[in-house]
């Protein structure tokens, strides 16, 4: 069952719709996904370059593979556990931040007197 029933016409010209639809194609989302972050004052991003889910996916099996030597260092007590961990954490701190800059859609700022009573 829809959780979204409700339905609303909006007449745009050409170049309105040329403009929204370049913009919906640019983020990757569906047309109506992409309103409804707007509705929400959130600005889609566009969609990340192809190459991107590799670099992620390659960051992420460097972490894992100094996780695996981590382990065999702490067996042996042959690693400067802290400082280690410590790295570890601002790895994978630098990993989510580079998803949430790239991924995740930003506040609007401005929002045009006009449109503020609908929102």
């Amino acid at each position: 069952m829809r959780n979204r029933n409700n339905k609303f016409l909006v007449r745009l010209d050409d170049k309105e719709y040329e403009r929204l639809m370049r913009r919906v194609k640019k983020s990757g989302l569906s047309r109506e996904s992409y309103i409804r972050q707007i509705i929400d004052n959130l600005m889609p991003t566009d969609q990340p370059p192809p190459d991107y889910f590799a670099m992620m996916k390659e960051l992420h099996a460097i972490g894992n593979n100094m996780n695996q030597i981590a382990q065999k260092a702490h067996l042996i007590n042959a690693i400067d556990s802290q400082r280690y961990d410590e790295e570890i954490a601002s790895l994978n701190k630098a990993i989510l931040k580079i998803t949430a800059a790239v991924l995740l859609p930003g506040k609007i700022e401005y929002i045009p007197r006009q449109l503020k009573h609908i929102l």
